[in-house]
């Protein structure tokens, strides 16, 4: 009988497919780039199939038999990460390891809470916690390396059940001299013609940030603006007391102290949807999403924002 590729090697080309570069398919599964790229060519001997065109440079491009490939690698994948599901929910409800994806707009600020109270809740469970961008954390839950995903919605969720939680509003952030301090709540057009700043690409916020100033109204700064583009929310709030522009902040950001000892003003943003949902993910059709629904009323932090929990 011919041996079937190994989970690992079907890891390997994904990952690949996906990042289309090897240095960073190898970091994202935890191994060199000699050990990847040997795991795809004993795939490729062992399919008797060329999966890489490598007549063009330095390029990952996939041959379309290899595009083929990798998309049943992930439902193959899928698969038997459902195996483990299985058997991982035999066990009594909340206990063993538990791989938890969450995003650095969140967090930071949600953390610490979160692990004291699992452990006073479910005292045998084992958290293992990812910190990682939105498209990442979800690559992971796919292709089996996380168990839950904590994310802010809407977000390219397809293959994941997403479970809202609370709502979680944006407030504006001005320096303390800023001409619109002098309002209470600061009206969705008076941003217009302000600069804003903003996280890098890859974080959803900054696409939130973005959707909100651009729905029509009137907003005027350009992409070749956007000289201040940062890589934290913690860098953004300096930015900003420099009075290098106005930003937007999620109340779960600004409840946890960020602004403190920080010359800035925050004001509530009106005329528009200013807010994010906090939700919890988990592979669709999961055995253990019985687990992951005990487990949801416990990570919002008492307090804070509107629940939306369904």
């Amino acid at each position: 009988m011919t041996p079937l590729p190994s989970a690992q090697q079907l890891r390997y080309l994904i990952t690949l497919a996906e990042m289309r570069h090897f240095g960073r398919a190898a970091q994202a599964c935890a191994v060199t780039q000699s050990t990847l790229s040997a795991g795809i060519l004993a795939l490729e001997r062992q399919l008797d199939i060329q999966l890489l065109d490598r007549n063009v440079g330095k390029r990952v491009v996939f041959t379309p038999i290899g595009d083929e490939v990798a998309a049943r690698a992930r439902f193959a994948l899928e698969a038997l990460q459902a195996v483990q599901d299985v058997a991982d929910a035999s066990r009594a409800p909340m206990t063993g390891l538990l791989r938890l994806g969450v995003i650095p707009t969140i967090g930071p600020f949600v953390l610490p809470g979160l692990v004291a109270r699992l452990r006073r809740h479910f005292p045998q469970i084992r958290l293992s916690v990812n910190e990682d961008l939105t498209g990442n954390v979800l690559d992971k839950l796919a292709l089996g390396r996380l168990d839950l995903v904590l994310l802010a919605m809407p977000c390219p969720c397809e293959g994941a059940e997403m479970l809202p939680l609370w709502r979680d509003e944006f407030m504006l952030v001005l320096p303390a001299n800023h001409p619109l301090t002098a309002l209470e709540a600061i009206p969705v057009e008076r941003i217009a013609g302000e600069r804003m700043v903003l996280l890098e690409d890859g974080h959803c916020l900054r696409d939130q940030t973005l959707a909100l100033c651009r729905q029509d109204r009137g907003w005027t700064s350009t992409e070749g603006e956007e000289e201040f583009v940062v890589t934290s929310l913690y860098t953004l709030v300096e930015m900003v007391a420099d009075g290098l522009g106005i930003a937007l902040l999620p109340q779960l950001a600004v409840e946890s102290g960020i602004l403190r000892d920080h010359p800035v003003v925050v004001r509530p943003v009106t005329g528009c949807q200013a807010w994010r949902t906090i939700g919890l993910g988990w592979r669709a059709r999961s055995p253990r999403a019985g687990d992951f629904r005990l487990l949801a009323p416990h990570v919002r932090p008492p307090g804070l924002g509107v629940s939306v929990e369904g």
